[in-house]
C-alpha cells in the first residue's frame, strides 16, 4: 500500500488553524474568569456549566480547524497538479 503524500499547510493556514485550537485551551486555562457559582443555569453553578459549554464549542473550533486543513491540502493538491501538466 502507498504511503500518504505529507502536505505543509500554507502560513495563513497554519496561522488559522493554532489561533482556533489555542481559543478553547485559554479559556479553560484561565479559571479566574468562571471560578465563581453565580450566575446559574438550572441549578447549575456558573464554573459547571461554563465548562459544559466549552465542551460544546471545542467540538466546532476544533471542526473549523479541520475544514481549514482540508481546503489548503486541496489548494495544494490543485497547484501541483497544475504545475505537473
Amino acid at each position: 500500500m502507498a504511503t500518504p503524500a505529507r502536505y505543509r499547510l500554507s502560513a495563513g493556514a497554519l496561522i488559522a488553524v493554532t489561533i482556533l485550537l489555542a481559543i478553547p485551551i485559554l479559556a479553560l486555562v484561565l479559571v479566574p474568569i468562571y471560578a465563581k457559582k453565580s450566575p446559574e443555569l438550572w441549578g447549575f453553578p456558573f464554573f459547571y456549566w461554563y465548562q459544559l459549554l466549552w465542551v460544546l464549542i471545542c467540538g466546532l473550533f476544533t471542526s473549523a480547524a479541520y475544514r481549514v486543513i482540508q481546503r489548503d491540502r486541496r489548494a495544494t493538491r490543485r497547484d501541483r497538479a497544475e504545475v505537473q501538466r
